[in-house]
């Protein structure tokens, strides 16, 4: 198998295309305005309650706004099983611009480039620090495309923001206002390892919890 190495990056990327999908959604009322402010033109991919809640904060600039089930042309499954794993996202995420076989797979695609990843986790510990919780309860709060799209866009910090924690947005508004809607290299990194030790803590949280269970407590949550 060969793995892609890159010698050469740019040190500032362009905020264009933004991907949002969050459980907390703490000052998106402050951030997401101030995005569009930044860059009219700014594109903001998101699902779910993310969507509508984004909806009711643009208002009149909704149409800087599209919905990930309209962008890939899947529509979300029931109880939002399924709504982020789509080759289109991760294709956006992942790809390196600088790449001419990554730059034929967007135009083939018709994909974008996709500059920052705006992502938070389900309330994980919050579920199982209620009084009762089962495993079933627990197992149905463990997110799948939120970590898959935080680890690929912390992997791809040569051109991506990952950001996972609300603390951060007026720092990221204030670096966009004074480099002409650009971010660092070096704040790309920094949110990368904040990001993998947002997932590194949730597994951990999952896994402890499961291993505290037992077969029998496992199985009684269902009919067999």
């Amino acid at each position: 198998m060969s793995i892609n190495t890159v010698e050469k990056i740019d040190d500032l990327i362009k905020i264009n295309n933004v991907l949002v999908s969050v459980s907390d959604k703490k000052n998106l009322e402050t951030f997401i305005p101030q995005l569009v402010e930044i860059n009219p033109e700014i594109k903001i991919f998101s699902t779910g309650g993310t969507f509508a809640r984004l909806k009711e904060i643009l208002g009149e600039k909704t149409k800087r706004l599209i919905q990930v089930s309209d962008y890939t042309g899947q529509p979300e499954t029931q109880g939002g099983l399924v709504k982020t794993l789509d080759f289109k996202i991760y294709l956006g995420i992942l790809t390196e611009t600088y790449n001419d076989s990554h730059k034929a797979d967007l135009e083939r695609t018709k994909s974008v480039p996709i500059d920052m990843v705006v992502v938070n986790l389900y309330p994980f510990k919050e579920t199982i620090s209620k009084q009762g919780v089962t495993v079933e309860d627990a197992r149905g709060n463990i997110d799948i495309g939120g970590p898959c799209m935080i680890r690929a866009s912390a992997k791809n910090y040569l051109r991506v923001a990952s950001v996972v924690d609300s603390k951060d947005y007026a720092g990221i508004i204030a670096e966009l206002k004074e480099n002409n809607n650009t971010i660092s290299l070096k704040s790309r990194f920094e949110l990368a390892k904040k990001a993998f030790a947002h997932t590194a803590e949730y597994d951990k949280r999952i896994a402890d919890f499961l291993s505290g269970k037992n077969y029998e407590e496992m199985s009684r949550c269902y009919k067999m």
